[in-house]
């Protein structure tokens, strides 16, 4: 079709839009416009390739197929001279076509028909030509028999195996096998030329074979030939009588192909550039490619064949000069020059097209064509040479460009445009049609045009005229022409309207006119808003197993129909019973690693879509390492290194090592140490006498990774235990001994076996010899022992191979005995209500017979000066600490008004001793505890009725109660109330003068100390609760104690 849209392409549709418009009328006369008959020259519209390589064993066939009115008739040239296809029976020509189809019987053979062929199309209007088609037949030929002596070389140097395949057409593929199909390796030594030839840069031993087979491919026949194999021998070196290996010398680099210090090369334009090095040298040198005066083109370049080829595509000009390959090893270098020139064949620049002309118009032909060498320019009119042809006064010919005036019906004709060199030719077909016809409108009639709201828009007016009519544009039928401002038209007819707004809406006419008459066309614009995602799907990585959500809220016109699809790597995304979309979303449950990928959503109207994507991520638990691997072995370390899994998409964070022994806890594993996830080789610290094996975990953001099969397992050698029993301590559970115990070594501490203790004791600062005793448990019993003496301990783990350290030394004691004296002359002093100073005078430490743990009081409350009043006399104890030679302490939480006994004992940690004297005293009188209970017995319409019950502890005579209350409303409280009660009075009642108003109420028992504790109640509001009183009583028996304190009444 013809160019279309672009701003900077109109140029040449105004052209195009002739060719179009020159097919249509041709396809269409016959139906649109029946009286109008219009002649076409002949244009040929397909042909075979100018190189035409054919297959030997199909029949022959040379396409060349034209059109034209009236229909063209067609003949052949072969080999520049006429082919008369009737007086060959194999060549026949097809129906409604000028293809020739040559088929082979007789003992004809496709040879007998190669040469250069060329389609000529004729009607009476003109002449079309094909290109010529050189048509030659595939060849595999047979490769000749040869006898192929052993190839004998020396180890180290280089070797060319040549393989000078037959020549075939096209050339055959080359490579090299051995005698068992299998390829021959290549790498960096051991290379294949472009030649097909085998290039060793250095030989080694290995490469002793007898079977290097060089194989043809010939592509058309699908045919592989092989030749002979060569039998390649290898002399090694002798090894010299002092050493064990094999010498072969060195050697600098060397040339195999090119040869020399420099070569040149051709190429074609457009074509593919191939440079070879291939260097010889031991060791193996190296390759290396760069271009002299300019860097190598980045975007083309291409290294194969290990860096010996370069490969440049698309050759242009720029790419002429002088390339440099260097081969070099640690010995030395060569380098080689490339000199490339760059040829073209030629191409067009400007290549003639139709021409419609009317009657005394004006036109020209321009063929403009570049090449290297520059092609020269032949013009031909219906396939003669415009030289050779009669003169015409109407058409000037100026080199590559022809110029026609006034041209009249018979200038109609076919010319051809022929621009040659030594590299190849182009062909060029050229109608020039002279007609005379009225404007015509060739789109569809009153058409709907709807367009995106400030979006350049084109409305098309293709139309067709002869000679060219003139095109306005008028909107709703009024005003002058569209021009200029908001509008711009177009030679072809087209309308752009720079920024569709909504005011651009309306029926717009295109008007053709000349001088042979008029035509007109009309296209209705919408203009609509633009389909958008307004709300857009958002990368996210998701958890195996979770639930991953895209969004794609979308907005639009209201009167444009709407679809939204979604696809996962641009591929249609099938929904299937998991996958779940509605109007704004994609919801994706229980993701898995298939789910991974970028999801697009796309929504779609008849005039415009819009479209976001985003890309899911699943992340997962690592895979568990792989190819555990023990090494670097030593008594009490070993390297294990292993192959991480595949991480996930998240990324490895640590690696736990574990291990398991099969002696002490068999199955159990454990961890050993833990390393950071770039890590997949440690030292592991080992302990002695262990049977280990290995297993690790991987762990990303996501988990860990199950754990890795386990490693081979390696057991340590035995030694003498490194640890030290921990926790010895000595104490004595009689007066007459002294159990020493100590916490045991565990099992990885043991080093090996046979594990046992020796222990140490003596009497401290005796200077005595050391008791030892050699035992396997984990506590030794001294009998015997002095009552509460010290000793000096230590000890020390062994095994068979020998012993661990000794501890420090540290003092136990024996056991003690009961303390054999009293505290004297216990007495008290500042008596208060409820604490009272106790003074005694202390016990010899001597006469304690263990450790001083404290001097212990017993007390109890013997009654309460209340009469009446009965106390609990639960015996009490209480401890104090203390050295000094006359010692007191304060005795606290006494009851007020209350009598009580007491004595005191010297305690150790096992026994209490004798007690002293027994003595009484009484403590003050304080103020009373809270009232037990303190309710709203009832509420009436115009009363509350509170009850209490007394103090649980008087603390002293009861004088009575004080009853502080006051109103509240809201936030509001009333002026303080002050009632007082005679002890024996427990209840009270108040009258309400407002039965909505709540009160709250303190009450307090009374000593001549003063007040106790205050206990508060409040009433709610007639309105709310006080119907629940009258018939549920129960209601309001609740009470709530508060501390005085609460309400600041304190």
């Amino acid at each position: 079709m013809c160019p279309h849209r672009s701003e900077s392409s109109y140029h040449m549709y105004t052209v195009c839009i002739y060719v179009y418009v020159y097919y249509c009328i041709f396809t269409a006369a016959m139906f649109m416009w029946r009286p109008v008959t219009v002649k076409q020259p002949p244009t040929i519209t397909k042909q075979s390739v100018k190189d035409f390589i054919v297959d030997p064993r199909d029949n022959i066939v040379i396409e060349c197929e034209a059109k034209g009115n009236p229909l063209p008739k067609f003949s052949w040239r072969r080999n520049g001279k006429f082919f008369n296809i009737g007086n060959d029976p194999l060549v026949t020509m097809r129906k409604r076509s000028g293809s020739l189809e040559i088929g082979f019987r007789n003992g004809r053979r496709p040879e007998d028909y190669e040469g250069e062929y060329q389609c000529f199309a004729a009607n009476d209007f003109g002449i079309a030509l094909s290109n010529k088609i050189l048509l030659r037949v595939s060849k595999a030929p047979l490769w000749p028999k040869e006898v192929l002596e052993p190839v004998v070389v020396t180890e180290g140097s280089s070797l060319i195996l040549t393989c000078n395949p037959p020549p075939g057409l096209p050339p055959p593929l080359i490579f090299w096998m051995d005698s068992n199909m299998n390829s021959i390796p290549q790498d960096k030594r051991v290379s294949m030329g472009l030649n097909g030839d085998l290039y060793f840069s250095n030989v080694l031993s290995q490469d002793a074979h007898r079977d290097y087979c060089c194989n043809a491919r010939f592509p058309f026949t699908k045919t592989i030939q092989q030749k002979n194999p060569f039998t390649l021998k290898v002399q090694t070196s002798p090894t010299h009588e002092l050493k064990t290996f094999i010498l072969v010398a060195e050697s600098t680099p060397t040339l195999l192909a090119p040869l020399g210090s420099e070569s040149s090369k051709m190429v074609l334009r457009d074509e593919e550039l191939l440079l070879e090095c291939i260097a010889a040298g031991l060791p193996t040198p190296t390759v290396k490619w760069f271009k002299k005066g300019g860097d190598l083109p980045a975007r083309k370049v291409k290294f194969e064949n290990y860096n010996k080829t370069l490969k440049i595509i698309n050759v242009s000009e720029e790419d002429a000069g002088e390339y440099v390959c260097m081969a070099n090893n640690h010995l030395g270098s060569i380098r080689h020059s490339i000199f490339v020139q760059v040829k073209a064949a030629p191409y067009w620049l400007d290549k003639p097209s139709d021409l419609v002309l009317a009657p005394d118009e004006n036109g020209r032909l321009v063929c403009r064509a570049n090449g290297n060498p520059k092609p020269s320019i032949q013009w031909l009119v219906n396939g003669l040479p415009l030289e050779s042809t009669l003169p015409n006064p109407n058409r000037q010919v100026l080199g590559d460009t022809i110029i026609f005036q006034s041209v009249q019906f018979d200038s109609s004709a076919v010319y051809q445009c022929n621009a040659s060199n030594q590299h190849g030719y182009l062909l060029a077909n050229a109608l020039v049609s002279i007609i005379d016809m009225r404007p015509r409108m060739l789109g569809p009639k009153n058409q709907l045009i709807k367009v995106i709201q400030n979006k350049q828009t084109f409305l098309d007016c293709p139309f067709f005229g002869s000679p060219v009519p003139d095109l306005r544009w008028f909107k709703n039928g009024q005003g002058s022409g569209l021009d200029g401002g908001h509008y711009r038209v177009y030679v072809n007819g087209t309308l752009e309207i720079k920024r569709a707004l909504v005011g651009d809406e309306g029926t717009y006419t295109c008007v053709a006119s000349s001088m042979l008459g008029t035509a007109e066309n009309q296209v209705r614009l919408e203009v609509k808003e633009p389909t958008s995602i307004v709300r857009a799907p958002e990368h996210q990585s998701s958890v195996r197993g979770s639930t991953a959500r895209f969004d794609c809220k979308v907005k639009s016109d209201p009167s444009l129909h709407i679809t939204v699809s979604w696809t996962k790597d641009d591929k249609p995304l099938y929904l299937g019973w998991r996958l779940k979309k509605d109007e704004e979303s994609l919801t994706i449950p229980n993701v898995n690693e298939g789910d991974e990928g970028t999801y697009t959503c796309t929504v779609k109207s008849e005039i415009d879509q819009d479209s976001a994507s985003a890309r899911l991520t699943v992340l997962d638990r690592p895979n568990p390492p792989m190819d555990l691997d023990l090494s670097d072995a030593s008594a009490r370390s070993i390297r294990l290194t292993w192959i991480p899994g595949n991480e996930n998409r998240s990324p490895i964070t640590e690696f736990l090592v574990q291990f398991e022994e099969d002696h002490w806890e068999p199955g159990r594993w454990t961890e050993l140490a833990s390393y950071p996830g770039h890590l997949n080789s440690v030292m592991l610290q080992l302990v002695p006498f262990i049977n280990y094996q290995f297993r690790v975990i991987a762990v990303n953001s996501v988990g860990q990774s199950q754990p890795s099969r386990p490693s081979p397992r390696y057991k340590t050698s035995g030694a003498p235990p490194d640890a030290i029993p921990r926790d010895l301590r000595g104490w004595g559970s009689e007066k007459d001994n002294m159990e020493i115990i100590w916490e045991p070594l565990s099992d990885l501490e043991r080093n090996g076996p046979n594990l046992h203790y020796k222990v140490w004791w003596r009497a401290k600062d005796s200077g005595e010899e050391w008791n030892n005793v050699t035992t396997i448990d984990s506590k030794y019993v001294v009998h015997n022992t002095q009552t509460y003496v010290p000793y000096e301990i230590k000890i020390q783990a062994r095994n068979d191979f020998g012993s661990g350290p000794e501890s420090n030394v540290i003092i136990g004691y024996s056991g003690e005995d009961k303390p054999t004296d009293a505290p004297t002359e216990l007495r008290v002093s500042k008596v208060e209500s409820s604490n009272a100073v106790i003074h005694w005078k202390p016990v010899d430490m001597n006469s304690v017979q263990g450790e001083f743990k404290e001097y212990r009081l017993h007390f109890w409350r013997e009654s309460s000066l209340v009469p009446g009043l009965v106390v609990n006399k639960e015996m009490k104890s209480k401890g104090f600490y203390s050295t000094v030679e006359e010692p007191s302490a304060i005795l606290s939480d006494l009851v007020p008004y209350s009598t009580y006994h007491m004595f005191m004992v010297v305690a150790n940690k096992r026994y209490e001793g004798p007690p002293s004297n027994t003595i009484k005293f009484s403590t003050k009188e304080g103020v009373p505890d809270v009232p037990r209970t303190f309710r709203i017995k009832r509420r009436g319409l115009d009363f509350i009725h509170l009850e209490w019950d007394k103090p649980g502890e008087p603390n002293g005579i009861l004088l009575g109660y004080q009853l502080k209350y006051y109103t509240v409303n809201g936030s509001k409280e009333g002026t303080p109330q002050v009632e007082t009660f005679f002890p024996n009075m427990t209840q009270f009642t108040l009258s309400l003068p407002d039965r909505a108003v709540s009160y709250k109420f303190f009450l307090s028992a009374l000593t001549q100390v003063g007040h106790g504790v205050v206990v508060a109640e409040e009433s709610p509001p007639f309105a709310n609760e006080a119907h629940f009183c009258l018939f549920l009583p129960f209601f309001c028996n609740y009470t709530k104690l508060s501390r005085a304190g609460r309400y600041g009444l304190l």
